[in-house]
């Protein structure tokens, strides 16, 4: 089948998190990504393990499992941008590249030449993306940004763990990088729209992407009870500050996740429970009111949830229609039989380990499915072939910019 981004070249300089998730995306839809990488060391996250990939033989390679998961389907190329002559390689890249990514700090390619009015004059229909902590303006805009201070920063730590004055009360950060892959997300999206206006107009433009801004924008719901409620959001756990009993409940051998999300599905919750008296109770007739009342109700719902054992309650409640789910560990989430159906893990080719396992893209498209093929590449893996290829240059061109340690 076709790829949807077939023909679309993505000049990616980006590094880390943010900037490769965009353009594995971009990657997963088709396009030829070109990863511009340094010589001798590559992007930070080839180093951040263990685990590292092994290889064919059992062997560590330099590869650490958290490159592996953003980088899948991209060329890597390697460049010194501080010397001129590679700036001129990027340069020639850009003129025949649709799209530039880049997560330097604010002005930090300028001095190169290669930032976006430098690119923009070889390239006018230029779809240049800069990824930065805090964007091209305000009063932080020189501040360098990193995934765990954006997420203090932003209020998602305000809303994340459970509250004082319980057992492991305070903020917590996510498990994962969430404003990162985020920002990764919004950019990708953001630079389709940007190529469909270039394909339009001839004219290419600017994003200007801050992980402060995605962070804020995606506090979603509770970013609206502030705003609306006029009330600052407290941590809660799993609890859920619009919906109840809506968190993890302890069993008696584990724990489950309930989801209840209408008055329906919390009736039956209850018949199920053998607690039929609990809807009839104005104090938790209506989701208003269990809100209102939630420490009540609580007082309720937990040594009614300890009665059974995690399988009987998901059993019953699932044959009831009533959301819930297990607490899973990774092992068990790639062990589900839904998973497995979905065929979320994928593998793909590596040049050092033959096949790496990894997670595929979840979307589904009818007509232009993603490709997951070709897994991350190795260090400068693609450098010759990317400057035969696209710039035309010579085994002897290329062995002389070796040489001078250009690439």
């Amino acid at each position: 089948m076709a790829a949807a981004l077939d023909g679309i070249r993505v000049l990616d300089l980006s590094r880390v998190l943010a900037g490769p998730w965009a353009s594995q995306a971009l990657a997963d839809l088709g396009a030829e990504v070109i990863k511009i990488e340094r010589p001798g060391a590559g992007d930070d996250t080839r180093s951040w393990g263990p685990p590292f990939l092994k290889d064919e033989d059992g062997r560590e390679t330099t590869d650490a499992a958290y490159f592996l998961a953003a980088n899948r389907g991209k060329k890597s190329l390697t460049v010194d941008i501080t010397k001129a002559e590679g700036q001129d390689l990027v340069r020639a890249l850009a003129a025949r590249s649709h799209v530039v990514i880049e997560n330097f700090k604010l002005g930090g390619l300028a001095k190169y030449g290669l930032d976006w009015p430098s690119l923009r004059a070889v390239n006018p229909a230029l779809v240049y993306c800069s990824i930065t902590g805090f964007g091209q303006t305000g009063p932080y805009a020189p501040r360098a940004g990193y995934d765990a201070m954006i997420q203090a920063m932003s209020g998602l730590m305000s809303v994340t763990g459970e509250p004082d004055g319980v057992a492991g009360g305070g903020p917590m950060k996510v498990g994962v990088a969430v404003t990162d892959i985020l920002t990764g997300l919004y950019a990708a999206f953001g630079i389709l729209a940007a190529l469909r206006h270039a394909e339009a107009t001839g004219e290419g433009q600017h994003i200007d992407l801050a992980l402060m801004d995605t962070a804020v924008a995606c506090m979603a719901n509770q970013a609206a009870n502030a705003l609306v409620g006029e009330r600052v959001p407290g941590r809660l756990g799993t609890a859920h500050p619009n919906i109840v009993p809506y968190q993890a409940f302890a069993t008696q051998d584990g724990h489950l996740m309930l989801a209840v999300g209408n008055d329906g599905q919390f009736a039956r919750l209850c018949a199920i429970g053998q607690r039929p008296d609990l809807p009839l109770d104005p104090r938790f007739a209506r989701n208003r009111d269990r809100v209102a009342h939630r420490a009540a109700l609580l007082a309720e719902i937990i040594p009614m949830m300890a009665s059974r054992s995690t399988d009987a309650w998901i059993a019953a409640l699932e044959s009831a229609g009533v959301p819930c789910g297990p607490i899973n560990t990774l092992d068990r989430v790639f062990a589900d039989p839904q998973v497995i159906a979905r065929g979320l893990r994928v593998d793909g080719t590596h040049a050092e380990a033959g096949t790496v396992p990894m997670v595929r893209n979840p979307l589904l498209l009818s007509a232009t499915p993603p490709t997951h093929a070709a897994g991350p590449p190795t260090l400068g893996q693609h450098t010759d072939k990317v400057l035969s290829d696209v710039l035309g240059l010579t085994s002897e061109d290329i062995t002389s910019l070796r040489q001078k340690a250009i690439v």
